[in-house]
């Protein structure tokens, strides 16, 4: 079990901001586990990416944090620059195109346990390089992605999510507290430490006892889901929305019942919808304009699990609000975290 960790966003909109970036990078390597030189890796990994934004790209975005799942770090790239015409060259130690040394994503890809880039030429580029720990190269590998970004000038994020794995079933859960700041944070943290101790029952069962622990909180919207190999289940109270995707489309929107966990809540309700190979399911609040869903463009689609969280609060986040999304896809036989 897993509370995930806020994520740290950096804009790089000046060369001073790849050292800020690269020292985060290392702060919350170390915070990870990661050994020995492993931290002064991510952020090697880190400024390399930063230098890239700040060469090539515009309006390009750094996103720091613990994997999901834990077991390591990513490192997370966003621009809507020129986009990589020749990515396999860009990947080889010693080219560039800017005249300097060229070590670039040669370098990211030697470090990172995994490597994930969509590019397109016009459009801009997304990447997500995880480092994970010593035993555990697995870890990078995992199918669970998210982003969470507190409101614009808080200190603190008023949403929060947790993913379980156990047995066959990954249940995981995204949680808006009333508002934002400290007060909705501290909602929103009740919600998942009762989800910690209640996350094998059945979802209205989960959500019944976050609603016991929230009482004397502001309360919280909640949007929970379990996925199965050809199924997920979704229950929710409030505006956590969960979608399910896949490259042909989206499949299946649900919104929560009316009504505030901790305060005014229906007799929960769960609802399943049957999943095929390639789906993706995700959980976002309210931080995410819903609208993402209706007309999604087919680059993000076809994006890789690992950025279809980056891509969607990159394009659809309210800045004004704390912003969640969740992606995952069913556990798989031999998964290790």
């Amino acid at each position: 079990m897993r509370q995930l960790a806020f994520t740290d966003h950096v804009r790089i909109d000046h060369y001073s901001a790849v050292h800020m970036a690269s020292e985060i990078a290392r702060s919350v390597a170390t915070d990870c586990g990661l050994p020995g030189s492993m931290p002064d890796r991510a952020a090697v990994v880190t400024s390399e990416l930063a230098s890239n934004l700040t060469k090539h790209a515009r309006d390009g975005s750094l996103y720091i944090q613990p994997l999901p799942l834990g077991g390591g770090l990513e490192i997370l790239a966003a621009d809507r620059g020129p986009g990589m015409a020749e990515l396999e060259r860009c990947l080889v130690d010693g080219y560039t195109t800017t005249g300097t040394l060229g070590a670039g994503l040669g370098a990211v890809r030697r470090i990172a346990t995994d490597l994930t880039i969509s590019t397109h030429v016009g459009e801009g580029t997304f990447v997500c390089a995880r480092l994970a720990q010593p035993g555990r190269p697995r870890a990078g590998l995992q199918e669970v992605a998210v982003i969470r970004l507190p409101a614009a000038g808080e200190p603190l994020c008023g949403d929060n999510a947790a993913v379980v794995d156990h047995e066959q079933t990954r249940t995981a859960a995204v949680v808006d507290g009333l508002g934002h700041g400290p007060d909705a944070d501290e909602a929103a943290q009740a919600a998942i430490r009762s989800f910690h101790t209640t996350a094998d029952r059945p979802l209205p069962d989960i959500v019944t006892a976050m609603h016991r622990a929230l009482r004397h909180t502001r309360g919280a919207a909640v949007g929970l889901m379990r996925l199965h190999t050809t199924q997920a289940e979704y229950c929710g109270v409030g505006n956590v929305r969960m979608v399910a995707l896949s490259p042909e489309g989206v499949h299946h929107r649900l919104i929560g019942q009316p009504g505030l966990v901790g305060f005014r809540m229906p007799a929960p309700r769960t609802h399943r919808v049957p999943l095929t190979a390639g789906t993706v399911t995700a959980l976002h609040s309210d931080g995410i304009d819903h609208r993402w869903t209706h007309t999604p463009p087919h680059q993000l689609l076809r994006l890789p699990l690992q950025l279809l969280p980056l891509a969607v609060a990159e394009r659809y986040r309210h800045s004004r609000d704390d912003a969640t999304i969740l992606a995952a896809k069913p556990l798989r036989k031999g998964d290790e975290h």
